[in-house]
């Protein structure tokens, strides 16, 4: 982690946007005496992390678990000298994960434990498999020990082309072996099995990243996932946003709703913001924790092409106490699927990779009651027949997907749904501004430094970049480091 702020002269410091990169940054500034006013264009705070709640069901809208806690445990101890713990309830999910293969068959995999997750591998799919899987983690470890410090913990360098070099070790080597340039050629090569590709796929898939480009370094996620954990915030992901934001008010954040950034201002060195009514707030520093376009900035690499369709139910009768929390049906046809999402005319995919998930979580429906979610990844948004995405304001295409989405995924659940709520990448533009409702990825390092992000500091004096279209990436966990990262370079003299 990032050292402790260090204090230095008061400034005015302006945040463009109360996403979690936003809210964190602001905390740990306001901490160490800066004057910090947040500037949200929308109603509320989160960003991405948001909570839909109606007849006394809660859904999380974007992020619902969390992986490196040890991201927001600093913060909250830098902050306020409270442990996470204390502001939320934290409680691991076990199993990490149960996937119904694209052969139907099922495997649960333990949380935080290789051991385990190489024996039911092994126990489901044949002897051998799961060491196989053992084995790329342990490859994972090397991308992780290679990456930690200048893609989580550090500035983006300036000269980041040691960074276009994928570090993963690929399992032979010598004189004549050639590293595996993308995911899908280290499952080709190494898992050798359609349910580890399946697995690895979904990694990739999950951030809207095509695996047959993404650079093999990306297996740093598995390692990542399965070696610390997964974690569930009692009351969704939506609470730590709240205690984030409760944060920011104990450190005498002044939070403006509503309240729309439309340019930064000044020239070599930023001297404040324009606001959307005409008005105007001074600033010695910028931080913009938004789509940089949108506040007149030159914009970042692309954000993926794909955006997370969602579907909420809301189910009559209690959710069964042997339920996994996240269950992963896994693509019919994975060339189908992969040419549905990235082809240069996207499609939707009729039997698509969709993550289930059913909390034990009683704070979020009425008793008797469940509240589920399912979530897929689609393509982006776009409208008037633009190439590249879907328009998902065609009449009747979100509810229409909903029904294949719920009869492929989860047809047990149909008889017991009360009502349900669609949201789709467009739903996802409107509420966060972020263009077409893609999701930002991880920074990942291969691939010619294509899966890097824009640095968090810019070349105009005083004016950085945080959050998910920002180095180190999206994700909580990066969106989080994104704002440490970000900090200390405002901290320091």
């Amino acid at each position: 982690m990032p050292g402790t702020l260090r204090s230095v002269s008061m400034a005015r410091i302006v945040v463009i946007g109360a996403g979690m990169g936003g809210l964190a940054a602001a905390a740990r500034l306001a901490t160490v005496g800066h004057r910090v006013t947040v500037c949200e264009a929308g109603p509320t705070h989160g960003g991405m992390v948001g909570q839909f709640e109606k007849d006394g069901f809660r859904f999380d809208t974007g992020p619902t678990l969390l992986t490196l806690p040890a991201v927001y445990r600093d913060l909250m101890l830098k902050t306020g000298r409270t442990r996470l713990e204390d502001e939320v309830e934290l409680r691991p999910v076990e199993p990490g994960s149960v996937h119904l293969l694209p052969d139907r068959s099922r495997v649960a995999l333990a949380n935080a434990s290789r051991a385990k997750v190489v024996q039911a591998l092994d126990e489901t799919l044949g002897p051998g498999v799961g060491s196989r899987w053992g084995d790329l983690l342990e490859r994972g470890r090397g991308v992780w020990e290679a990456t930690r410090r200048p893609l989580l913990e550090e500035p983006l360098p300036d000269d980041p082309s040691a960074l276009h070099r994928d570090p993963y070790v690929p399992a032979r080597r010598g004189p004549f072996a050639r590293p595996p340039r993308s995911c899908a050629e280290v499952a080709a090569r190494e898992l050798r099995h359609p349910g580890l590709t399946a697995l690895l796929d979904e990694y990739a898939l999950r951030f809207g990243l095509d695996p047959r480009r993404a650079p093999a370094s990306l297996t740093v996620l598995p390692y990542m996932e399965q070696s610390f954990g997964v974690w569930y915030v009692t009351g969704g992901i939506r609470a730590l946003a709240d205690a984030v934001l409760r944060r920011c008010e104990q450190r005498r954040v002044e939070l403006r709703f509503d309240t729309r950034v439309e340019q930064v201002l000044g020239g070599e060195r930023v001297t404040g913001v324009r606001l959307a009514d005409g008005g105007r707030l001074d600033a010695d520093v910028v931080l913009c924790d938004a789509d940089p376009a949108a506040a007149g900035l030159p914009g970042p690499r692309a954000l993926p092409s794909s955006g997370r369709f969602t579907v909420l139910l809301a189910l009559r009768g209690e959710r069964p106490a042997a339920e996994p929390h996240r269950t992963v049906v896994h693509a019919a046809d994975r060339t189908d699927e992969l040419d549905a999402l990235f082809s240069a005319a996207p499609r939707l995919c009729a039997r698509p990779t969709v993550q289930v998930l059913r909390p034990d979580d009683s704070t979020l429906a009425p008793a008797g009651h469940e509240a589920a979610v399912l979530t897929v990844t689609v393509p982006a948004h776009t409208t008037g027949g633009t190439p590249g995405g879907f328009d998902w304001t065609a009449p009747g295409a979100a509810e229409a997907y909903a029904d294949t989405v719920l009869a492929h995924a989860a047809p047990e659940l149909r008889a017991r749904v009360l009502w349900r709520e669609v949201s789709t990448p467009a739903d996802t533009e409107r509420r966060t501004g972020a263009p077409g409702g893609a999701v930002p990825g991880p920074a990942l390092a291969g691939a010619d430094g294509r899966y890097l992000h824009a640095p968090n500091r810019t070349t105009t004096a005083g004016l950085y970049l945080i959050g998910g279209a920002a180095h180190p990436g999206g994700g909580l966990a990066r969106v989080g480091m994104s704002a440490a990262v970000t900090a200390e370079l405002v901290g320091t003299p």
